[in-house]
């Protein structure tokens, strides 16, 4: 199993338990979302997602409860061998990405980000 996470290039470690967070702010409502994934030998599956609220795309899981001021759920999703990722440039901040340390991607508009486990 892979001790990494591959974003275009840029190769990123992961935290215990092989895994990573991505967090975001939706470009239209301008809401902050985040998820929890963990890399395993079947791909990437997500493990829990939060938002600060809900609207266009950003419906959370049916089993969503208010923790804290967001909603969080686990999501009800298979692995997948890769996350593409969009790089709008309309968030303002792009992607923050964090396993052992955190980097921001995907400010700028420009091609998708592509993660996926290190080979």
């Amino acid at each position: 199993m892979s001790a990494c996470l591959m974003a275009g290039a840029m190769a990123i470690a992961l935290g215990p338990g092989n895994g990573f967070s991505l967090a975001w702010t939706h470009s239209v409502e301008k809401t902050e979302w985040r998820e929890d994934w963990r890399v395993t030998d079947a791909g990437l599956v997500p493990v829990r997602a939060a938002v600060k609220g809900s609207g266009a795309g950003m419906e959370p899981g049916p089993d969503a409860r208010l923790q804290d001021g967001w909603l969080v759920w686990q999501p009800k999703a298979p692995p997948v061998r890769e996350l593409a990722l969009a790089a709008s440039g309309a968030t303002g901040a792009g992607w923050r990405i964090c396993g052992v340390d955190c980097v921001t991607l995907g400010a700028d508009a420009g091609a998708p980000l592509l993660l996926r486990p290190c080979p």
